[in-house]
């Protein structure tokens, strides 16, 4: 546990019990904005208001302003290669008060998180009021965010935010550089899009006055959505070119609200199909979910969205984590990113309807974590990816059958990870996401924990690892967890130690490689020794194969590792003389295939 962690947990703000503690706290903002979006100039103008408020026992003398969309800027540093097309200007910052004083900023030197000092302290329990005006370019090359065609934008990360201040790292001060994602605040918001006529505006959050922006037929069907099992087409690429969507007048403001949430966006378009229908998501209350999506009409994937995100919510809310879907909407837009946002996706189209679905799966998967958890997946992505791909995973055996959804999984994920000896490859996961780059990054956050949780759950049993999968969510939505939480809330839920599993997955140079060193025969019982060469705890299956070709398969779970991390020993006890045996790790993909049979 790292120095930071340690004072937190001292401090009386986190507990060991996986609980937050009394002395938890996190900081909250109240934000209302009103945002111009201009197609012919490709520029996003803005106001916002922020009623701070500061709940640290700490007085801050300065606050951290982060703008995401600044790695557009030509002096930013960047993780990547980008071309011409991704750099932009940047942000403008046309007006800074805080309380009624005016701050003379130039933000021409701004990055994407910048100091600004304060003339007046913000107090332990006080609020301040931060006015801000701004404008910035979008990005001809589209990716989380920018311009997706030339009269098509998602307009994400797209207002200066007040950055995170928490109990264990103080202000969250990293650049962002393009590959790692967020860390934000849950805060209260209220935004209005102001757009030309014909322009639609799909965003994050409730739609508030769909009277003063919609015509009489869309406006109907899309209430009626809000009811409704089937998919409805609102608007058709005819209704838009024709006019017949929007209120005619030369612009539109559109304004949505949404409280107690991590981010908001928004995308626009004057030619995208609009469908939209609704989902059950909490059975007890009959509450729903409105479901809805905006693509090109020459989409192949987008037309079944409606219907994918409903079978996604449906299972997500129900099966796996069976928690209902927190909030009142969910919208898949057509962009290039494959990309989570709150109530949002941003996911490329493709003609491969099965892939495209197993996408968009993964990223309403990502509504839990990190959106309805608060993680912070600079530091720690293996916490929102990991949980989201395994997430991807069971709703893909439930649609797909669990041989396809095994093929994919086996070799979209664990394949290039498994296949590359490069050292990078087996750093522990607990590293932060900001120390490794390139494949080492996406195995630590997608691959590798993925598998320890897939491995957790076999052995803890499907019903006590809900039961603790659902403790440790009630205890930290809307809270920011570390996985020192994440550790110990398990540990206490489970009323076991797991400090063994979590060294061995998380604080480790391990891989997943497994080796019969030896079998030794007393008539037709047999002694297996199994060697682990590559160290994880990983749950295996036996395969017995007799005389006469029958096949017994004996399962082990990640507990045969618990005392002796190194080797174990499987005793078949068989009715016939043995033939062959074999160990198979199924997802848990071998290093080294070749030393996992046995011939007699």
């Amino acid at each position: 546990m790292p120095r930071n962690i340690k004072n937190a947990y001292d401090a009386g703000t986190r507990s060991y019990d996986g609980k937050p503690a009394k002395g938890y706290w996190q900081n909250h903002g109240k934000y209302d904005m009103n945002i111009k979006v201009s197609p012919d100039t490709k520029i996003v103008d803005g106001t916002e208001t922020i009623i701070y408020t500061n709940n640290s026992k700490d007085t801050l003398k300065r606050v951290m302003i982060r703008f995401v969309n600044n790695v557009h800027k030509t002096e930013a540093p960047r993780a990547d290669y980008n071309s011409k097309d991704f750099l932009t200007t940047g942000l403008n910052i046309s007006a800074f008060e805080v309380d009624g004083q005016k701050y003379s900023i130039d933000s021409k030197n701004w990055g994407t998180a910048t100091g600004v000092k304060l003339k007046s302290p913000l107090l332990p329990g006080k609020s301040a009021t931060f006015s801000i005006s701004w404008n910035y370019p979008l990005s001809k090359e589209s990716g989380r965010e920018g311009q997706i065609d030339s009269t098509t934008f998602f307009v994400a990360y797209a207002y200066p935010r007040i950055s995170v201040y928490d109990d264990y790292n103080g202000w969250d001060w990293l650049p962002h550089l393009g590959r790692n994602e967020f860390y934000n605040d849950f805060n209260d918001y209220k935004f209005a899009v102001k757009v030309p006529k014909n322009y639609v505006v799909w965003g994050t959050g409730d739609l508030l006055n769909t009277d003063e922006v919609l015509q009489a037929g869309p406006k109907a069907k899309l209430i009626r959505s809000y009811t409704s099992d089937e998919v409805t087409n609102i608007a058709s690429a005819d209704d838009m070119k024709q006019g017949l969507v929007t209120k005619q007048k030369d612009w539109n403001i559109w304004k949505f609200a949404v409280n107690n949430i991590t981010d908001v966006t928004f995308g626009l378009s004057n030619h995208y199909v609009w469908d939209a229908g609704s989902v059950i998501v909490d059975k007890k209350t009959g509450r729903r979910t409105s479901l809805q999506s905006a693509y090109d009409s020459k989409a192949k994937d987008f037309p079944h969205a409606v219907k994918w995100s409903k079978d996604a919510l449906d299972f997500f809310s129900n099966q796996m984590p069976a928690v209902a879907y927190p909030y009142p909407k969910m919208t898949a837009f057509q962009g290039f990113a494959d990309m989570e946002f709150p109530m949002m996706v941003n996911d490329t189209s493709t003609p491969d309807l099965p892939f495209s679905q197993f996408v968009l799966n993964h990223e309403v998967a990502h509504t839990y974590f990190p959106f309805y958890m608060g993680i912070n997946e600079t530091d720690y992505p293996f916490m929102d990816e990991g949980w989201a791909t395994t997430l991807e995973y069971f709703i893909g055996k439930q649609q797909f059958g669990k041989a396809a959804a095994d093929s994919l999984y086996k070799n979209f994920r664990v394949n290039r990870w498994i296949n590359d000896p490069a050292a990078e490859e087996d750093q522990p996961i607990i590293t932060l996401g900001t120390q490794v780059s390139g494949s080492g990054y996406g195995n630590n956050a997608y691959v590798k924990p993925s598998l320890a949780y897939m491995g957790l759950k076999d052995l803890l049993g499907d019903e006590l690892f809900m039961k603790v999968l659902h403790e440790y969510m009630a205890r930290w939505n809307g809270k920011h967890p570390i996985p020192w939480d994440f550790f110990h809330s398990f540990n206490d839920a489970s009323k076991q130690d797991l400090n063994w599993y979590w060294n061995n997955w998380f604080f480790s140079n391990n891989y997943t490689d497994l080796a019969i060193e030896k079998v030794s025969i007393k008539g037709n019982n047999h002694q297996v020794l199994i060697k682990n060469v590559g160290g994880f705890a990983i749950p295996f299956d036996v395969k017995v194969t007799d005389i006469d070709g029958k096949t017994t398969i004996i399962h082990k779970t990640p507990a045969i590792w618990k005392e002796n991390q190194k080797s174990a020993t499987v005793l078949v006890e068989a009715s016939k003389a043995i033939k062959s045996i074999s160990i198979d790790g199924g997802l848990f993909m071998d290093a080294k295939p070749a030393d996992n049979h046995w011939n007699k």
